[in-house]
């Protein structure tokens, strides 16, 4: 068993895809739509055949509520890792993205916390 997709949801597929690709530096996946439905997906350029991330609109009041609970307690939905979080830091705040914690070392890691325009706050995480 492995984790193919997990998904994250965001009140606009399109201002989402344009963060996770430009800002983040995700590769889009997949980008199909049939009627008011669209299936969007990410995935890391080092391995794109490796996890998928989906970009689900969240529509549903379960899901808007959802992620309306996880902002407010200032928890992320989503956690990336990288191997240079200070340099990720620096290169995303370049390009206009608001952190809400800049790079802090906790427990066996560094971590920075940012808001992904969508209504979410993504993780940067690099262990040690």
């Amino acid at each position: 068993m492995k984790i193919k997709l997990t998904s994250v949801y965001v009140d606009d597929q399109d201002k989402a895809l344009r963060f996770y690709t430009e800002a983040l530096g995700f590769a889009k996946k997949t980008d199909f739509s049939q009627g008011p439905y669209r299936w969007l997906t990410m995935a890391s350029p080092d391995e794109p055949d490796g996890a998928e991330l989906q970009l689900a609109l969240n529509s549903s009041p379960a899901a808007d509520g959802y992620q309306q609970a996880l902002f407010q307690q200032h928890q992320p939905a989503a956690n990336f890792f990288t191997d240079d979080v200070k340099g990720a830091y620096e290169r995303i705040k370049a390009g206009g993205a608001e952190f809400t914690m800049p790079p802090t070392d906790v427990a066996g890691s560094t971590i920075a916390m940012l808001k992904d325009t969508c209504g979410k706050l993504i993780q940067l995480t690099q262990l040690r």
